[in-house]
């Protein structure tokens, strides 16, 4: 077995770590400009419910359900949209893929591959970006689905609950 070189593997980490930095500020980018209005209209919500003094009123229920249902029917179609960009990218990596492979008229087909591995690299890692991107919206929008279906069960349950005390008097 080889001996682990420490100073090896630190670099390594750190080269991972840049590009890993790289790469998350550029899926943050595309996912930000689809997902902004939701994304700030859940942070408005976190901060009416971070302090813990006050309930939302149902006037104040009532319209987290209707901006955020609004919120995810745009944002469920600019998933789709990302969806179509997602599959573009993917599309444009296996055409650059291919097209590299075959160029190549010498070596052994692993040689060829590996080649035109490392020559549609940059097109690889932009279908990661957008695959990336794609799932990280469907994720807020899932998420929001969430918040918006505990929003009308806390409203469902304050009408129930002034109903039966309105039945109790």
């Amino acid at each position: 077995m080889a001996k682990i070189k420490l100073e090896t593997v630190t670099a390594l980490q750190e080269e991972i770590e840049e590009n890993s930095k790289l790469m998350e500020d550029i899926v943050e980018q595309i996912v930000s400009q689809f997902s902004e209005d939701l994304d700030n209209y859940v942070y408005f919500i976190r901060g009416c419910l971070q302090n813990g003094e006050r309930q939302l009123t149902n006037e104040e229920l009532d319209d987290v359900c209707m901006n955020l249902s609004t919120l995810i029917y745009y944002a469920s179609y600019q998933c789709e949209s990302l969806g179509i960009k997602d599959d573009i990218s993917k599309a444009l990596y296996k055409e650059i893929y291919h097209s590299k492979r075959s160029e190549l008229d010498k070596g052994t087909v692993a040689d060829k591959n590996s080649l035109a591995e490392l020559q549609s690299q940059n097109e690889q890692l932009t279908a990661i970006c957008y695959s990336r991107a794609y799932k990280m919206l469907k994720a807020k929008v899932d998420a929001a689905q969430e918040l918006l279906s505990s929003a009308k069960k806390i409203l469902s349950r304050r009408m129930t609950e002034m109903e039966l005390t309105r039945l109790g008097k």
